[in-house]
Protein backbone atom coordinates (compact mmCIF):
# COMPACT_ATOMS: atom_id res chain seq x y z
CA UNK A 1 0.00 0.00 0.00
CA UNK A 2 1.39 3.38 -1.00
CA UNK A 3 1.71 6.40 1.25
CA UNK A 4 0.78 9.59 -0.58
CA UNK A 5 2.70 12.76 0.19
CA UNK A 6 2.77 16.30 -1.19
CA UNK A 7 5.91 18.34 -1.82
CA UNK A 8 5.62 22.12 -2.21
CA UNK A 9 7.96 23.43 -4.92
CA UNK A 10 8.23 26.73 -6.75
CA UNK A 11 4.92 27.15 -8.56
CA UNK A 12 3.37 23.79 -7.73
CA UNK A 13 2.51 21.16 -5.16
CA UNK A 14 3.78 17.77 -6.26
CA UNK A 15 1.86 14.66 -5.17
CA UNK A 16 3.79 11.41 -4.99
CA UNK A 17 3.30 7.86 -3.76
CA UNK A 18 5.85 5.97 -1.70
CA UNK A 19 5.86 2.18 -1.68
CA UNK A 20 8.15 0.92 1.07
CA UNK A 21 10.38 2.47 3.71
CA UNK A 22 12.47 5.63 3.48
CA UNK A 23 15.37 5.30 3.56
CA UNK A 24 15.19 1.89 1.86
CA UNK A 25 15.66 -0.94 4.34
CA UNK A 26 18.09 -2.86 2.12
CA UNK A 27 20.30 0.08 1.21
CA UNK A 28 19.43 -0.13 -2.48
CA UNK A 29 18.50 3.06 -4.33
CA UNK A 30 14.89 4.20 -4.41
CA UNK A 31 13.32 3.23 -7.73
CA UNK A 32 11.60 6.33 -9.14
CA UNK A 33 8.96 5.67 -11.82
CA UNK A 34 8.02 8.63 -14.00
CA UNK A 35 5.70 9.26 -16.95
CA UNK A 36 4.33 12.17 -18.97
CA UNK A 37 1.43 12.70 -19.40
CA UNK A 38 0.92 9.51 -17.36
CA UNK A 39 0.73 10.14 -13.63
CA UNK A 40 1.59 7.87 -10.70
CA UNK A 41 -1.53 5.73 -11.15
CA UNK A 42 -0.06 4.23 -14.30
CA UNK A 43 2.76 2.61 -12.33
CA UNK A 44 0.72 0.74 -9.72
CA UNK A 45 1.03 -2.60 -11.50
CA UNK A 46 4.78 -2.23 -12.03
CA UNK A 47 5.40 -1.00 -8.48
CA UNK A 48 3.57 -4.05 -7.13
CA UNK A 49 6.13 -6.24 -8.88
CA UNK A 50 8.98 -4.52 -7.03
CA UNK A 51 7.72 -5.15 -3.50
CA UNK A 52 11.29 -5.86 -2.39
CA UNK A 53 12.35 -2.30 -3.20
CA UNK A 54 11.22 1.16 -2.20
CA UNK A 55 9.39 2.63 -5.19
CA UNK A 56 8.25 6.23 -5.69
CA UNK A 57 5.88 7.41 -8.42
CA UNK A 58 4.75 11.00 -8.89
CA UNK A 59 2.20 13.16 -10.68
CA UNK A 60 3.93 15.78 -12.86
CA UNK A 61 2.90 19.34 -12.07
CA UNK A 62 -0.56 20.14 -13.33
CA UNK A 63 -1.37 16.46 -13.91
CA UNK A 64 -3.22 14.02 -11.69
CA UNK A 65 -3.19 15.27 -8.11
CA UNK A 66 -0.33 17.76 -8.54
CA UNK A 67 -1.56 21.35 -8.58
CA UNK A 68 0.38 24.10 -10.29
CA UNK A 69 0.24 27.74 -9.24
CA UNK A 70 2.74 29.18 -11.71
CA UNK A 71 0.05 30.31 -14.14
CA UNK A 72 1.42 28.11 -16.93
CA UNK A 73 -0.03 25.15 -18.79
CA UNK A 74 2.98 23.90 -20.76
CA UNK A 75 4.67 20.67 -19.70
CA UNK A 76 8.39 21.01 -20.26
CA UNK A 77 11.09 18.42 -19.49
CA UNK A 78 13.21 21.15 -17.90
CA UNK A 79 10.55 22.17 -15.37
CA UNK A 80 9.66 18.57 -14.60
CA UNK A 81 13.32 17.66 -14.14
CA UNK A 82 13.70 20.44 -11.57
CA UNK A 83 10.60 19.16 -9.76
CA UNK A 84 12.16 15.69 -9.66
CA UNK A 85 15.43 17.12 -8.40
CA UNK A 86 13.52 18.69 -5.53
CA UNK A 87 11.62 15.44 -4.92
CA UNK A 88 14.80 13.36 -4.79
CA UNK A 89 16.21 15.81 -2.28
CA UNK A 90 13.05 15.59 -0.18
CA UNK A 91 13.23 11.79 -0.16
CA UNK A 92 16.59 12.01 1.57
CA UNK A 93 17.67 8.79 -0.11
CA UNK A 94 19.44 9.79 -3.31
CA UNK A 95 20.85 9.03 -5.74
CA UNK A 96 17.98 6.98 -7.19
CA UNK A 97 17.31 4.58 -10.02
CA UNK A 98 14.80 5.90 -12.55
CA UNK A 99 12.41 4.16 -14.92
CA UNK A 100 10.96 6.71 -17.33
CA UNK A 101 8.14 5.91 -19.74
CA UNK A 102 7.42 7.89 -22.91
CA UNK A 103 7.46 11.60 -22.00
CA UNK A 104 8.78 10.52 -18.60
CA UNK A 105 11.80 9.05 -20.39
CA UNK A 106 12.45 12.49 -21.89
CA UNK A 107 12.17 14.05 -18.43
CA UNK A 108 14.58 11.42 -17.11
CA UNK A 109 17.11 12.30 -19.79
CA UNK A 110 16.81 15.98 -18.87
CA UNK A 111 17.18 15.13 -15.17
CA UNK A 112 20.46 13.32 -15.88
CA UNK A 113 21.59 16.25 -18.04
CA UNK A 114 20.90 18.83 -15.33
CA UNK A 115 21.54 16.77 -12.19
CA UNK A 116 23.60 13.68 -13.00
CA UNK A 117 24.40 13.20 -9.32
CA UNK A 118 20.74 12.40 -8.68
CA UNK A 119 20.59 9.20 -10.72
CA UNK A 120 22.48 5.90 -10.58
CA UNK A 121 20.74 4.24 -13.54
CA UNK A 122 18.14 5.68 -15.90
CA UNK A 123 16.06 3.32 -18.03
CA UNK A 124 14.46 5.53 -20.69
CA UNK A 125 11.66 3.53 -22.32
CA UNK A 126 10.71 4.80 -25.78
CA UNK A 127 11.32 8.55 -25.44
CA UNK A 128 9.34 10.37 -28.19
CA UNK A 129 11.84 12.92 -29.53
CA UNK A 130 11.04 13.98 -33.09
CA UNK A 131 14.26 15.81 -33.86
CA UNK A 132 16.35 12.65 -33.77
CA UNK A 133 14.43 11.02 -36.62
CA UNK A 134 15.64 11.19 -40.23
CA UNK A 135 12.10 12.26 -41.15
CA UNK A 136 11.85 14.79 -38.30
CA UNK A 137 9.95 17.39 -40.34
CA UNK A 138 7.41 14.80 -41.44
CA UNK A 139 7.05 13.58 -37.84
CA UNK A 140 6.34 17.16 -36.76
CA UNK A 141 3.74 17.43 -39.52
CA UNK A 142 2.09 14.16 -38.49
CA UNK A 143 1.96 15.32 -34.88
CA UNK A 144 0.48 18.64 -35.94
CA UNK A 145 -2.30 16.78 -37.76
CA UNK A 146 -3.72 15.07 -34.69
CA UNK A 147 -3.44 18.26 -32.63
CA UNK A 148 -5.35 20.16 -35.32
CA UNK A 149 -8.00 17.41 -35.41
CA UNK A 150 -8.36 17.76 -31.64
CA UNK A 151 -8.74 21.53 -31.84
CA UNK A 152 -11.25 21.29 -34.69
CA UNK A 153 -13.40 18.34 -33.66
CA UNK A 154 -12.57 17.30 -30.10
CA UNK A 155 -11.02 14.47 -28.14
CA UNK A 156 -12.22 11.46 -30.14
CA UNK A 157 -10.91 12.79 -33.44
CA UNK A 158 -7.63 13.93 -31.90
CA UNK A 159 -7.05 10.60 -30.18
CA UNK A 160 -7.89 8.67 -33.35
CA UNK A 161 -5.25 10.72 -35.15
CA UNK A 162 -2.76 10.07 -32.39
CA UNK A 163 -3.37 6.33 -32.60
CA UNK A 164 -3.02 6.40 -36.37
CA UNK A 165 0.34 8.10 -35.96
CA UNK A 166 1.46 5.67 -33.28
CA UNK A 167 0.59 2.59 -35.31
CA UNK A 168 2.22 3.69 -38.58
CA UNK A 169 5.24 1.55 -39.50
CA UNK A 170 8.34 3.35 -40.78
CA UNK A 171 8.90 6.92 -41.87
CA UNK A 172 6.01 9.30 -42.41
CA UNK A 173 5.76 9.29 -46.20
CA UNK A 174 3.39 10.84 -48.72
CA UNK A 175 1.33 7.67 -48.38
CA UNK A 176 0.75 8.44 -44.71
CA UNK A 177 -0.44 11.98 -45.39
CA UNK A 178 -2.65 10.89 -48.30
CA UNK A 179 -4.81 8.72 -46.05
CA UNK A 180 -8.22 10.03 -44.97
CA UNK A 181 -8.61 11.22 -41.40
CA UNK A 182 -9.26 8.24 -39.13
CA UNK A 183 -12.78 7.66 -37.84
CA UNK A 184 -12.91 7.73 -34.02
CA UNK A 185 -15.63 5.07 -34.07
CA UNK A 186 -13.12 2.61 -35.55
CA UNK A 187 -11.18 2.88 -32.30
CA UNK A 188 -14.25 2.80 -30.07
CA UNK A 189 -13.96 6.51 -29.33
CA UNK A 190 -16.65 9.20 -29.22
CA UNK A 191 -17.33 11.22 -32.34
CA UNK A 192 -19.08 14.04 -30.50
CA UNK A 193 -17.16 17.03 -29.18
CA UNK A 194 -17.33 17.73 -25.46
CA UNK A 195 -15.81 21.17 -25.95
CA UNK A 196 -12.68 20.67 -23.85
CA UNK A 197 -9.27 21.53 -25.31
CA UNK A 198 -6.93 20.95 -22.37
CA UNK A 199 -5.88 17.33 -22.92
CA UNK A 200 -2.14 17.17 -22.09
CA UNK A 201 -1.44 14.65 -24.85
CA UNK A 202 -3.49 16.10 -27.70
CA UNK A 203 -3.05 19.84 -27.13
CA UNK A 204 0.11 21.92 -27.48
CA UNK A 205 0.74 21.63 -23.74
CA UNK A 206 3.29 18.84 -24.09
CA UNK A 207 4.83 19.97 -27.37
CA UNK A 208 8.10 20.65 -25.54
CA UNK A 209 8.45 16.89 -24.95
CA UNK A 210 8.59 15.86 -28.61
CA UNK A 211 10.55 19.06 -29.43
CA UNK A 212 13.18 18.30 -26.78
CA UNK A 213 16.81 18.47 -27.84
CA UNK A 214 19.24 16.09 -26.20
CA UNK A 215 22.46 17.39 -24.72
CA UNK A 216 24.40 14.41 -26.02
CA UNK A 217 27.75 15.48 -24.57
CA UNK A 218 26.29 15.94 -21.09
CA UNK A 219 24.55 12.56 -21.20
CA UNK A 220 27.61 10.72 -22.51
CA UNK A 221 29.91 12.18 -19.85
CA UNK A 222 27.49 11.84 -16.93
CA UNK A 223 28.35 9.29 -14.24
CA UNK A 224 24.79 7.95 -14.62
CA UNK A 225 24.30 4.71 -16.50
CA UNK A 226 21.74 5.54 -19.20
CA UNK A 227 19.88 2.67 -20.86
CA UNK A 228 17.44 3.35 -23.71
CA UNK A 229 14.72 0.70 -24.02
CA UNK A 230 12.35 -0.33 -26.81
CA UNK A 231 9.40 -2.73 -26.79
CA UNK A 232 9.73 -5.89 -28.84
CA UNK A 233 6.15 -5.46 -30.10
CA UNK A 234 6.54 -1.79 -30.98
CA UNK A 235 7.99 -2.86 -34.32
CA UNK A 236 9.10 0.03 -36.49
CA UNK A 237 6.46 2.46 -35.31
CA UNK A 238 7.08 6.01 -34.15
CA UNK A 239 8.19 5.42 -30.55
CA UNK A 240 10.35 2.45 -31.52
CA UNK A 241 12.11 4.62 -34.07
CA UNK A 242 12.59 7.49 -31.62
CA UNK A 243 13.94 5.06 -29.02
CA UNK A 244 16.48 3.59 -31.42
CA UNK A 245 17.44 7.06 -32.62
CA UNK A 246 17.97 8.22 -29.02
CA UNK A 247 20.14 5.20 -28.31
CA UNK A 248 22.16 5.79 -31.47
CA UNK A 249 22.73 9.43 -30.53
CA UNK A 250 24.18 8.21 -27.23
CA UNK A 251 26.40 5.65 -28.95
CA UNK A 252 24.46 2.58 -27.89
CA UNK A 253 21.78 0.17 -29.05
CA UNK A 254 18.32 0.17 -27.55
CA UNK A 255 17.72 -2.67 -25.09
CA UNK A 256 14.67 -4.75 -25.97
CA UNK A 257 11.89 -5.07 -23.40
CA UNK A 258 8.79 -7.30 -23.55
CA UNK A 259 5.54 -6.04 -25.06
CA UNK A 260 4.81 -2.57 -26.42
CA UNK A 261 4.93 1.13 -25.51
CA UNK A 262 2.77 0.47 -22.44
CA UNK A 263 4.21 -2.96 -21.77
CA UNK A 264 4.24 -2.51 -17.99
CA UNK A 265 0.46 -1.94 -17.83
CA UNK A 266 -1.83 -4.73 -16.64
CA UNK A 267 -4.94 -3.69 -18.56
CA UNK A 268 -6.28 -1.24 -16.00
CA UNK A 269 -6.15 1.52 -18.59
CA UNK A 270 -7.47 -0.61 -21.45
CA UNK A 271 -4.01 -1.29 -22.87
CA UNK A 272 -2.78 -4.61 -21.44
CA UNK A 273 0.89 -5.33 -21.63
CA UNK A 274 3.06 -8.00 -20.06
CA UNK A 275 3.83 -6.53 -16.64
CA UNK A 276 5.33 -9.72 -15.18
CA UNK A 277 7.80 -10.15 -18.03
CA UNK A 278 8.42 -6.41 -18.18
CA UNK A 279 9.29 -6.27 -14.48
CA UNK A 280 11.72 -9.18 -14.83
CA UNK A 281 13.51 -7.41 -17.68
CA UNK A 282 13.60 -4.09 -15.84
CA UNK A 283 15.05 -5.81 -12.80
CA UNK A 284 17.75 -7.42 -14.95
CA UNK A 285 18.68 -4.10 -16.53
CA UNK A 286 18.77 -2.25 -13.21
CA UNK A 287 21.01 -4.98 -11.83
CA UNK A 288 23.39 -4.46 -14.74
CA UNK A 289 22.53 -7.48 -16.88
Amino acid sequence: MAETKVLPVDGAEIAYDVYGPLPPADGRPVLLMIGQPMDASGFRALAARFSDRTVVAYDPRGLGRSVRTDGRTDNTPQTQAEDLHALIGALGAGPVDVFGSSGGAVTGLQLVTAHPEDVVTLVAHEPPINGLLPDAEAADRASKQFREAYQAKGWGHGMAGFMALGSWEGEFTDEYFARPAPDPAMFGMPTEDDGSRDDPLLSDRSLAVTDHRLDVDALRTAPTRVVVAVGEETGNTYTARTARATAAALGQEAVVFPSHHGGFLDGEFGWPGKPDEFAVRLREVLDGA
